[in-house]
């Protein structure tokens, strides 16, 4: 399960990379506000995503973890949000698989902990597309939501978002065998994702084909590229 990533590039990078996407009457807007780099994000974090919008596309954030299945909340007092969505046939998910509720989650890296024989206890590992870690996304999902996400907090209402997971490719797999997040990285895949039938969209979540990911950081928490 991935539980953190990082963000590092700028928005004009960002926006720059998503500028392949856009066609001639399409627009991108940007509702983000000021984005730091974001070398470690958590669950619950608020993060930045990319989402359908009035002019064609929108750049904005929400919190890291939609809504949790009923089931799973039976005699808790909150709900902090589920990270990662495997099961996309699910009752619980098919709700959101509309072109509405999907997104793409900007990210530069990801971290799994690491399983090899041997490694040390929640020792993670970092992976990324490449050493100068390009701009890539996640498969994602969003929508409007009211809970409690911390007592502390009480009832709000937020934007939340989650990314899909699928089988790992070779590079994950000694890591974490499991699973990985679904990574688009070219601009057909992107736009496929947010605009295309929702059975046509899911046929991308696959794992990364086999050579694109590399370990470029490992036993930290954060990965300042």
């Amino acid at each position: 399960m991935c539980n953190l990533y990082s963000q590092t590039k700028s928005q004009d990078a960002m926006r720059h990379v998503f500028d392949a996407v856009l066609e001639a009457v399409e627009a991108l807007d940007d509702s983000a506000g000021n984005l730091p780099p974001m070398p470690g994000i958590y669950p619950d974090y608020t993060a930045p995503i990319l989402r359908a919008g009035p002019r064609g596309w929108r750049l904005g954030t929400a919190r890291w973890g939609m809504p949790t299945p009923p089931q799973f909340l039976v005699g808790k007092r909150t709900d902090p949000g589920v990270t990662n969505i495997r099961n996309a046939a699910s009752p619980h998910w098919r709700r959101w698989l509309g072109v509405q509720n999907r997104c793409l989650v900007p990210f530069t890296s990801f971290s799994e902990l690491d399983a090899r024989p041997g490694a040390p206890r929640n020792h993670p590992v970092w992976f990324a597309l490449a050493e100068d870690r390009p701009q890539a996304f996640f498969a994602g999902l969003h929508t409007e939501w009211t809970s409690v996400r911390k007592l502390k907090e009480g009832e709000v209402t937020a934007d939340l978002f989650g990314f899909l997971t699928c089988p790992p490719n070779a590079e994950v797999a000694p890591v974490h065998p499991k699973a990985m997040p679904v990574i688009l990285t070219r601009p057909e895949e992107w736009r496929l994702w947010l605009t295309a039938p929702a059975p046509e969209a899911l046929r991308l979540q696959r794992p990364l084909p086999d050579g694109m990911l590399q370990i470029v950081a490992e036993g930290v928490r954060e990965d300042i590229a």
